[in-house]
């Protein structure tokens, strides 16, 4: 999509080049979603690409992505051993359905930024307890963790002027066993539902509930629930009118298949891990 609009095109080295925000900007991560249909009122385009941020870092603390990280980069990313919930990186990364040449370009931070309720990459973030770090326009630096970032079908918790700069995921989450479930309307459809589950070695659970709702959700457990405390969780946490309503899935569809697939994701953490296995 040509963008006929665009009057400026900034390509800022460092953040004291960032411009001052205006009325018409946008920050270009890899413009998948920005190229793909007209954007009326932009006049200026931030491409954050040329501030050459490392795609991530793993230390003793745990994983950081920055939000310019490709998919394929992510993607191709080896984690250490005893980092258990490894296998849903390339998961998540699957349900981003879409060329190579969508993998090359479109980036982390530009999925969770977009807050679309299918966004894998904010299932996998939420999944893993991400704290999203955020350069805010007056030179400020704030921390938010993804799950109070996103809140909503294209609505996120960035100011006019901020930049997702990082998200970081802590090494006792990327630890957990998890467990993946994800179901679409056809063999290339946008996702319907997808949940993760993960469970610590101290027994404690948790389930992310993700494309089924318009916002995603998380909840905790300090240990296994049996199927009746966990359906009555979800249907306490999950109003009627918190599910999602697109051509891509009615709302009483998605209710059933969340809970179908809680239901197998909390049996399949039920069962004691087998070594090297994944579910």
């Amino acid at each position: 999509m040509d963008l006929n609009t665009i009057e400026t095109v900034l390509r800022p080295r460092s953040r004291i080049e960032l411009p001052a925000w205006q009325d018409g900007d946008a920050c270009l991560g890899g413009g998948t979603w920005l190229f793909s249909e007209p954007q009326v009122g932009m006049r200026r385009l931030i491409d954050l690409a040329t501030l050459g941020w490392p795609p991530h870092t793993i230390d003793a603390g745990g994983l950081t992505l920055a939000a310019t990280c490709t998919i394929a980069q992510l993607d191709r990313l080896e984690l250490p051993p005893g980092w258990n919930a490894a296998p849903l990186v390339g998961q998540c990364c699957r349900a981003l359905l879409g060329s190579f040449k969508i993998w090359n370009v479109a980036t982390v931070g530009g999925n969770v930024c977009l807050a679309l309720p299918a966004g894998p990459m904010i299932a996998l973030a939420t999944a893993l307890d991400a704290t999203c770090t955020i350069w805010s326009a007056d030179g400020t630096e704030r921390h938010v963790p993804v799950i109070d970032f996103v809140l909503g079908p294209q609505r996120n918790a960035l100011r006019p002027g901020d930049v997702l700069r990082s998200l970081s995921m802590p090494a006792a989450a990327l630890a957990r066993r998890t467990a993946f479930r994800r179901v679409s309307l056809s063999p290339n459809g946008r996702s319907g539902a997808l949940l993760i589950g993960t469970r610590a070695a101290d027994g404690a659970f948790a389930l992310t509930v993700t494309a089924s709702v318009t916002r995603p959700l998380r909840l905790t457990f300090d240990g296994l629930p049996g199927p009746d405390a966990l359906t009555r969780a979800l249907e306490g946490a999950i109003p009627d009118a918190l599910y999602y309503d697109d051509v891509h899935g009615r709302p009483d569809w998605r209710r059933h298949m969340t809970r179908h697939f809680a239901e197998e994701i909390r049996a399949s953490l039920d069962a004691a891990p087998s070594p090297g296995a994944a579910s």
